[in-house]
């Protein structure tokens, strides 16, 4: 482990008085997967991860999953300690649904650009500007934007939502306007959408995947729907994180460009080994995939650090959780009979 990681690692951890974190040992390779399966046995804990996590952490997880997937396991759980290895408001999430429960994330700074575009002041203006509007809000925000949403959406379950809402109200979606753009079009709904984005999906290049296809012409285009409307026109198929890893792993095809961000292609190769995997290209032509950096900066050796001492906390006042909470169990009920 270099001394650069290590660096990263410790500085995920507050210092809290006795704390001295420069002085703590991390275990090293094999003994370092030792060590995690260790507390989490002593600790009674449960590792989710989400499907972009880097592929250690995967191999790591009791479950794997995409948000919808994380968030039953989270409410379904009966550990005493929910180590939640994806970005904050994943884990933001699990805290709501498990008061009682310690959640943990290896990184707080894992956090996310849609989210952090999103707030829970500018949904309430948009409802006093559309008083007669549901606010259908996708699970990439914070706490404050779910508590202000009637209904919360992931992309596997969006468009049974979205079609399940009062046909003579209006939609404002929030906050990414390249999935609910694309929900328009699926459902047949007019939406009020907010103008945000994720600037992992929107750095795909339509012109660069456009060749990649030529290039490839055995391969298909597999694309998230947060993606920008010009790089879908070209996708043979479009869906969610799990949509994509169950279309690669079923599909006739023998080739795929995946235009989703990268860390997919670890339980891609896994689930379909003899197929080719293709990553998306972006604009920088210094870079041949998208990498989420905030999904990236939870490690093995944080992993480690947050298990052992129990830091961060995910920590939510009653109130807030108690707002947030209604719309997420509002999006299990109604999304029961998705897989």
């Amino acid at each position: 482990m270099s001394t650069e990681t290590l660096e990263r690692a410790k500085s995920a951890i507050p210092v809290r008085g006795f704390l001295d974190i420069k002085d703590i040992a991390i275990p090293q390779g094999e003994e370092l997967v030792k060590a995690i399966l260790k507390l989490k046995e002593e600790k009674n804990a449960v590792i989710l991860a989400h499907y972009y996590q880097p592929g250690e952490i995967q191999d790591i997880a009791d479950f794997l999953g995409d948000s919808l997937q994380l968030a039953r396991q989270a409410k379904d759980t009966n550990a005493d300690m929910i180590v939640f290895c994806g970005v904050h408001f994943m884990a933001e999430a699990a805290k709501i649904l498990n008061p009682t429960k310690k959640v943990v994330l290896p990184d707080t700074m894992a956090g996310c650009s849609l989210a952090d575009g999103c707030s829970g002041e500018g949904l309430r203006k948009m409802r006093e500007e559309h008083p007669n509007a549901l606010i259908a809000t996708y699970i990439n925000c914070n706490a404050e934007t779910k508590a202000e949403s009637d209904i919360i959406v992931t992309s596997s379950n969006a468009e049974t939502v979205i079609e399940a809402l009062p046909k003579d109200r209006p939609i404002i979606f929030a906050p990414d306007k390249n999935l609910g753009r694309y929900l328009s079009k699926k459902t047949g709904r007019d939406m009020i959408l907010w103008d945000g984005s994720c600037i992992v999906h929107e750095a795909f290049s339509m012109e660069r995947i456009a060749q990649q296809l030529a290039d490839n012409p055995d391969a298909k285009l597999i694309a998230h729907p947060e993606s920008e409307e010009a790089v879908l026109k070209l996708a043979h198929f479009i869906g969610s994180t799990s949509a994509l890893l169950n279309y690669v792993e079923k599909d006739d095809c023998q080739k795929f460009i995946i235009a989703t961000e990268e860390g997919i292609l670890h339980e891609m190769r896994k689930r379909a080994p003899h197929k080719e995997l293709i990553p998306a290209l972006v604009f920088d032509e210094s870079c041949n995939c998208s990498e989420c950096f905030y999904m990236k900066r939870n490690t093995m050796e944080k992993l480690y650090l947050c298990m052992k001492y129990e830091l961060p906390e995910i920590l939510i006042e009653e109130e807030l959780r108690l707002k947030a909470l209604k719309p997420i169990e509002a999006m299990l009920d109604l999304s029961k009979s998705i897989k």
